[in-house]
């Protein structure tokens, strides 16, 4: 959870800060953009509903891994975005998909056992990037410190728009 946490919080600090400067970004918006950012982590439905259940359901191969590729987010993203009204589409998907490559770059930034990123750039390329490996995604440092962050944002963004 603190992976998805952590992948939540960035595009909301990023976001509102952007807010700052671009008129139309209120905090709706920002949500929508934080909810993007959610769509690599459906890989962890597998978790509650098995692969082989909804393979025998569809009566089709199966598998939820293209979730969280590049692939993956732009699918669900366009799919997110017509729930909403047309007029708004562009910014929608705009910005869910943002969400979404926050998450896959955090992702990129991981310790991999083999120094390299998964295939997050499916299905454009299989080409596994390498990785900093700047962090392990069960680390608390790493949710302590977007914590601290999105409240410090969270506390500007008040006063300057009590400000204004």
């Amino acid at each position: 959870m603190a992976d998805l946490l952590t992948h939540l919080l960035v595009p909301y600090i990023l976001l509102t800060v952007a807010s700052w400067r671009v008129d139309w970004l209120d905090q709706r918006w920002v949500v929508v953009g934080m909810g993007g950012a959610a769509i690599p982590d459906l890989v962890k439905i597998g978790i509650v509903l098995d692969d082989s259940t909804v393979e025998a359901l569809l009566g089709l191969p199966f598998t939820y891994a293209p979730l969280s590729t590049l692939g993956g987010v732009l699918l669900f993203a366009g799919l997110i975005t017509v729930v909403f009204e047309r007029r708004h589409w562009r910014r929608v998907y705009g910005l869910v998909t943002f969400g979404g490559l926050t998450s896959l770059l955090l992702d990129g930034l991981r310790v991999y056992a083999d120094g390299r990123a998964s295939a997050w750039l499916y299905p454009f390329t299989n080409w596994r990037p390498p990785t900093p490996s700047l962090y392990v995604s069960s680390d608390p440092t790493v949710l302590v410190v977007a914590l601290l962050v999105a409240g410090a944002v969270a506390v500007l963004d008040r006063r300057i728009r009590a400000r204004d």
